[in-house]
C-alpha cells in the first residue's frame, strides 16, 4: 500500500491540463463488446479503475492495445460470458458488461459489483431495463445468471435517474428488435458521451443530455473511433484544492456548460472562476467568505441528479468550505456515507457539525493540523489531500492506491503547482 507524505500551507499555481472523463470511459470499454470491429477511444485516463476494465474485458475474450492514452478494443471473438468475482469486485462498472454480452452471446454470468462504500447502491434499475428488454434472471443468488434469447425494445421508466443503469439500458437496447424509451434517464456529461460512442458505432438514438432517450435497435454496430470527453470532476477537484489553499490556476481541456452548477457552488463560498470554452482560470487573490442566502439565511449546497450539484463534487467542496469565513450546510442526498470522511476533518481542527448521515454544517474558516489519515475512498481521499495541503504540518495519507483509481499522477500533478507532495510505501 501507498501514502502521500504531504507538507501543507503552500499556495498552488500553475497550468493543469485535465484528463479524460473516468465515467464515461468505463463503460466505453464494456461497449466495445457489442461490435466485432475494433473501438479505439483516446484520452483515456491512466487510472487503477481503467486497468481492472481492460483486464475484464481480456478476461472475456477482448483484444486490447493501449499506446499512450489511446486504447483500442476488439471484440471479434467472445471466449467467455463469466466475469471473474474477483475482478467484478474491484469495480462497480464491471456490472455494465452483462447487457453487451446479453446482446451479442444470450448469456451472461456476473458476481456482485465492487467500488467505493458510500452507501447503498441499488441495482434494481439495472435488472429492471434487463428484464424489459427480455433477459431472464435464472439465479438471484451469486453470482447472478443472466439469459436473453432476443433483445425486445420496450417503454421504460426508471425509479430513480440513474447513471450506470441508463448507460446500461442505453447499450443493450441499440441491438434491441424495435424501439426502446428510457424515461427518467440520467442526463449526466459522460451519459451523453457514451451515446455519441454509440453513433459512431451506428446507433440510432435521440435525445442524449435529456431525461427522454429513445433508441431504435439495429442489426449491426461497427467499429469507431472516439475522444472521451474531459472529467469535470477532475477540473472541479483541482478548483477546489487551488482556491482552498489561495492560489491561482487556469485548467485546460475543460467544457463551459459542464460547470454552470459548480460555479453557483462554488460562488457561494466566495470564489470566482472564469469558464472559457476550452479553459477554467480561477484568479488568486480571493477572498474566501460564504455568502449568505436572502435574508442572512445560511446556505445549503445540495447534491442531485444532472444538472444539479454532482455527489461527486461534494467531498472536495466541503474542504474548501473550512478555509471559508461564515457558515455553510451541505445536504448528501444520495449516499448515507459519503459524510463520514468529516470525522477525520474534525480530527484536523475542522469546525464541523455532523448532524445525520445526510447532512454537515461547516463553519470556517479553519486552520487544519497536519495529521495522519487514511482514504476511505475515491472522492473523500481526495478531499483529504486538499485538507493535507491547507493543513499547517505534514500529513501522511494512507491507503493512497483508492485515489489512483479515479485520478491520474496526483503526486505529479500537485508537484507542478508547487504543492509540497510526496509518495512512500506504507
Amino acid at each position: 500500500m501507498r501514502c502521500y507524505a504531504i507538507e501543507g500551507g503552500t499556495p498552488l499555481k500553475g497550468e493543469l491540463q485535465v484528463k479524460g472523463n473516468k465515467n464515461a470511459v468505463l463503460p466505453m470499454i464494456a461497449a466495445a463488446l457489442l461490435t466485432d470491429e475494433p473501438v479505439l477511444l483516446r484520452n483515456v485516463p491512466d487510472i487503477v479503475d481503467v486497468d481492472v476494465m481492460l483486464r475484464a474485458a481480456r478476461s472475456l475474450g477482448v483484444e486490447t492495445r493501449r499506446e499512450a492514452d489511446a486504447v483500442t478494443l476488439t471484440a471479434a471473438n467472445v471466449k467467455s460470458v463469466e466475469l471473474d468475482r474477483e475482478l467484478c469486485s474491484s469495480v462497480r462498472t464491471s456490472l455494465l458488461f452483462t447487457g453487451p454480452l446479453l446482446a451479442r452471446t444470450g448469456k451472461a454470468t456476473i458476481w456482485p459489483p465492487g467500488g467505493d462504500v458510500i452507501g447503498r447502491r441499488r441495482l434494481d434499475a439495472h435488472f429492471y431495463g434487463l428484464k424489459g428488454l427480455g433477459a431472464k434472471l435464472l439465479s438471484e443468488t451469486h453470482p447472478y445468471v443472466f439469459e436473453m434469447p432476443e433483445a425486445v425494445g420496450r417503454d421504460l421508466f426508471f425509479d430513480e435517474a440513474s447513471v450506470t443503469a441508463t448507460e446500461h439500458i442505453l447499450m443493450t437496447a441499440t441491438l434491441a428488435k424495435g424501439r426502446t424509451i428510457l424515461r427518467n434517464a440520467a442526463a449526466e456529461p459522460h451519459v451523453v458521451d457514451l451515446g455519441n460512442l454509440l453513433l459512431k458505432m451506428g446507433a440510432q438514438i435521440s435525445g442524449l443530455g435529456t431525461n427522454t432517450i429513445t433508441i431504435d435497435g439495429v442489426e449491426k454496430l461497427s467499429g469507431a473511433d472516439h475522444q472521451v470527453v474531459s472529467d469535470h470532476i477532475e477540473a472541479a477537484s483541482f478548483l477546489a484544492m487551488v482556491a482552498a489553499t489561495h492560489g491561482e490556476a487556469t485548467i485546460h481541456g475543460t467544457t463551459p456548460g459542464q460547470f454552470w452548477m459548480a460555479r453557483r457552488v462554488f460562488e457561494r463560498l466566495g470564489v470566482e472562476f472564469e469558464l472559457h470554452s476550452d479553459h477554467i482560470f480561477l484568479p488568486g487573490g480571493q477572498s474566501l467568505a460564504v455568502k449568505p442566502d436572502f435574508g442572512n439565511a445560511i446556505p445549503v449546497v445540495a447534491d442531485g441528479p444532472w444538472p444539479q450539484f454532482p455527489s461527486d463534487m461534494m467531498s472536495c467542496s466541503i474542504v474548501l468550505a473550512t478555509q471559508c469565513a461564515g457558515a455553510v450546510l451541505f445536504f448528501e442526498k444520495m449516499f448515507e456515507s459519503r459524510l463520514y470522511f468529516v470525522d477525520r476533518l474534525v480530527g484536523m481542527g475542522a469546525n464541523a457539525i455532523v448532524c445525520d448521515p445526510h447532512r454537515v454544517l461547516i463553519s470556517g474558516p479553519s486552520q487544519l493540523r497536519g495529521t495522519e489519515l487514511s482514504s476511505p475512498d475515491i472522492r473523500s481521499g481526495m478531499a483529504l489531500v486538499i485538507a493535507a495541503l491547507c493543513a499547517k504540518g505534514k500529513s501522511l495519507i494512507h491507503n493512497a492506491n483508492i485515489i489512483d483509481r479515479g485520478y491520474t499522477d496526483i503526486v505529479s500533478r500537485i508537484e507542478a503547482l508547487g504543492g509540497r507532495i510526496s509518495e512512500r510505501n506504507g
